[in-house]
């Protein structure tokens, strides 16, 4: 394949806008910022001839690089974020490229950050390459803004390379996938895609097939107050009542902290509380839907034995579905993968499938119309001020988004 990649020039731009999201905001986007970089990717996509580019009233971006073939192709879209995660800052990213990689310890200026191949193993891979990370006192933003790079320099080559065969193929930019809403006011009747691969993995030659089925569960407790001098046999305090529950939780079976591979989890991520009430939120993930309905009767079983020894006071648990295994729908539409397979082994790379112990806009596309597993961006570190990404693996991204688009062509 014949290349001159944009892709590391359109990163580096992207990285330095500020797109956090925010999980306490109630509009869409989360965080109006997000609408800088998508204002830059309209230009961009514009700019280098795509005419039907738009940003709706949401933050999403929509295009179309159109069919240059005489076959019925299906059409194909493919999906990344603009947003990067509340957990770390994305202000005033400073990019560094670390050329040539020797295999050791990467130093970063600010904060005494080391990234340790030790610890990052990929990165024993990545020998004589060049690593892009932050500086230290943000992250990267690789997450997800390589995988939007590599869209965008997939469409610059297609537009470039009029004898480079594909069907339609749509392009999607989404905000807010961090905090779970990316999909939410995705509009599928305009996207008018048969499939989609969102392009938000990590190890170079990635493919997912599968994600975490998600619930959330709401746990409010009430306790009884009265003014704590005079609080001896009347006061049953909702704070504790809380500590009391979180603690019995098992704790080398249940937590993320003590689980991996296939294994599922309960975990409290947030708490508030005070006397008379207190409230926690819970994440429940398995790969089996079933077995969280098991996870859900266990954690309300566990509060109604602590609960127990506070017999004035009374609880609500309330569960709420948050996304389900889009193996379930990926599994009626086999090709969808294998040509993603394909197109890996074309760009030279080994194929490495595997499951997200997450979840992906895809996970809701999926269940909206819309199979769509997740193709490697090249992302490492995500969420955090040690986040990297290789130059080279970023450039076989792009080759694995044309390779598919081809295939589909070729296929049909």
């Amino acid at each position: 394949m014949s290349n001159t990649y944009t892709v590391i020039e359109r990163f580096l731009k992207y990285v330095k806008i500020d797109t956090q999201s925010d999980p306490y905001s109630k509009t869409c986007p989360s965080t109006e910022k997000q609408k800088d970089l998508g204002r830059m990717l309209l230009a961009e996509l514009l700019e280098i001839g795509i005419t039907d580019a738009e940003m709706d009233e949401w933050g999403y971006i929509y295009a179309t690089i159109p069919s240059n073939t005489d076959k019925n192709v299906p059409t194909i879209c493919f999906c990344s974020h603009m947003d990067t995660s509340p957990e770390s800052s994305g202000k005033d990213v400073k990019p560094i490229i670390h050329s040539n990689y020797d295999g050791d310890l990467i130093s970063l200026p600010i904060g005494g950050i080391t990234i340790d191949p030790k610890e990052h193993t990929d990165l024993q891979a990545q020998v004589g390459n060049s690593i892009i990370t932050a500086s230290g006192d943000t992250l990267l933003g690789a997450d997800n803004k390589a995988g939007v790079a590599e869209i965008m320099d997939m469409a610059h080559y297609f537009t470039n390379h009029p004898e480079a065969k594909h069907g339609d193929i749509r392009i999607l930019f989404t905000p807010d996938e961090e905090i779970g809403r990316g999909a939410d006011k995705v509009n599928i009747e305009k996207l008018n895609a048969e499939f989609g691969y969102t392009v938000d993995g990590e190890t170079l030659g990635s493919i997912e097939d599968e994600t975490f089925s998600a619930d959330g569960v709401v746990v409010k407790i009430f306790g009884v107050n009265t003014h704590p001098g005079f609080a001896k046999n009347k006061m049953e305090n909702a704070a504790r009542i809380a500590s009391d529950f979180i603690a019995a939780l098992p704790k080398d079976s249940w937590s993320p902290e003590t689980t991996n591979g296939r294994e599922g989890f309960v975990h409290p991520y947030e708490m508030k509380s005070g006397a008379e009430e207190a409230e926690i939120t819970f994440i429940i993930r398995s790969f089996i839907d079933s077995e969280l309905k098991i996870y859900e009767k266990r954690l309300e079983d566990l509060l109604k034995s602590v609960m127990v020894n506070y017999p004035n006071s009374t609880y609500e648990f309330e569960v709420k579905e948050q996304y389900r295994n889009m193996k379930n729908i990926l599994d009626g539409r086999p090709e969808i993968v294998a040509y993603a397979e394909e197109a890996i082994a074309r760009a030279g790379l080994e194929v490495k499938k595997g499951s997200i112990r997450g979840g992906t806009d895809g996970s809701k596309l999926s269940f909206m119309g819309l199979p769509c597993p997740n193709v490697f961006a090249g992302e490492h570190a995500f969420h955090s001020k040690k986040e990297w990404v290789s130059v080279q693996d970023m450039h076989r991204a792009v080759d694995t988004l044309i390779n598919i688009a081809q295939i589909w062509e070729e296929r049909s």
